[in-house]
């Protein structure tokens, strides 16, 4: 059965190779990634906070490490099992964002906490940490944790700045439990693509943090670590000066999600699209329409369309045919392309894109110079 690596390894480091890849195919530009991971980094050093990006975005070991190397204090996963595949590849400094709470999952963390450099975990409930608690006396680990804190969808977190004090006092008395901090993801707010009504509503989230912070530091638990931010509002946040570390992950790839938004307040765009999808036309029958072979299976489909990058004129729109193909129509674009011609597109959402392939295919300008493995795709109960 031919996969990636039988597909493409032999294309490596041959001029122009980018052309022969069988499609459709993760695309990653290293040079871009390269600069928006020294970009953001700089970002965070020059306002004294600490970056610690989420690696829900790439789920990548090779990625994780090049930006630990440019500073970054360690990574942020999702769930568990990204966790685990990232532990595995050696990172340290791993914070997982959503909290443990299903039997086999504690089971799995307090295994996870007995080896893994670094590791923090974010509990929203009593209960829960106390079976956390549990299950690393078994295993003979000790585990950092935050207190996750809802920023006002309902999806995890206490609820109030009342019941962080609350869950503070139980996670003091637990003895295989410390509490570093808070974590506060404003997760909905991230994609208001106008600045000034995004920047309205971080601020008056960020207010309600501030109260959560002062609860909790009156009754004796101020926090060290206060982990939170996003690609859409690393820029407010730091002007804001309330989070001490960043969990920024979709700036190394950027999506057209991201791309519609204003991040900086006057248009520009401090990041590089990085991530694409090589696709290739596989029928041009029609004046208005060709047919490319990418579909649904290719790409995500929560965050709108894909757009056109380079290959095809970029005014042509998009639209989903099914699983296996697109359309993109444009007038006089079938006399334009004809079948077998590449284009080249940005994703709409970038996570989910990814969790679609095996192998991002590295490219440096139009030559293949690696094949990294989306480590901890299937990975993330």
């Amino acid at each position: 059965m031919a996969d990636d690596l039988s597909l493409h390894a032999h294309l490596i480091g041959r001029q122009g190779s980018r052309a022969d890849l069988n499609t459709p195919v993760l695309v990653l530009d290293v040079d871009a990634l390269d600069r928006n991971i020294a970009a953001m980094a700089a970002t965070a050093a020059r306002h004294g906070v600490a970056l610690r990006p989420h690696a829900k975005t790439h789920k990548s070991v090779d990625i994780a490490r090049r930006q630990i190397a440019a500073g970054a204090v360690g990574v942020c996963c999702a769930k568990i099992g990204e966790a685990e595949a990232l532990a595995e590849g050696g990172i340290a400094g791993i914070l997982i964002t959503s909290p443990v709470a299903a039997p086999r999952a504690i089971e799995r963390l307090a295994k996870l906490a007995a080896h893994a450099d670094g590791l923090i975990a974010v509990v929203d409930h009593p209960d829960v940490a106390a079976r956390i608690d549990a299950a690393l006396a078994a295993e003979d680990a000790r585990l950092d944790v935050l207190i996750d804190i809802d920023p006002g969808i309902a999806r995890t977190g206490v609820a109030s700045p009342e019941a962080a004090v609350a869950l503070a006092r139980t996670i003091a008395a637990l003895p295989r439990l410390a509490l570093r901090g808070v974590q506060f993801y404003c997760g909905s707010q991230q994609h208001i693509a106008d600045h000034a009504e995004r920047a309205a509503a971080i601020a008056e989230r960020t207010r309600y943090l501030e109260s959560a912070i002062a609860a909790l530091t009156g009754a004796g638990f101020a926090p060290g670590i206060v982990s939170g931010s996003g690609t859409g509002t690393h820029r407010i946040d730091m002007d804001l000066g309330v989070f001490t570390e960043y969990q920024a992950g979709s700036y190394v790839f950027m999506d057209k999600q991201y791309l519609d938004c204003d991040l900086t307040g006057d248009g520009a765009c401090p990041f590089e699209v990085a991530l694409g999808v090589d696709a290739r036309v596989v029928s041009a029958n029609h004046e208005r329409l060709v047919t490319i072979d990418a579909g649904f299976k290719a790409l995500s489909t929560d965050g709108g369309v894909a757009v056109v990058r380079r290959g095809a004129p970029e005014s042509a729109q998009f639209a989903f045919m099914g699983d296996e193909h697109a359309a993109l129509v444009a007038p006089g674009i079938g006399a334009m392309l004809a079948p077998g011609d590449p284009v080249t597109l940005t994703v709409p959402h970038c996570d989910p894109t990814v969790n679609l392939y095996d192998h991002y295919h590295v490219v440096s300008g139009d030559t293949l110079v690696a094949i990294w493995p989306v480590s901890a795709r299937g990975r993330a109960r």
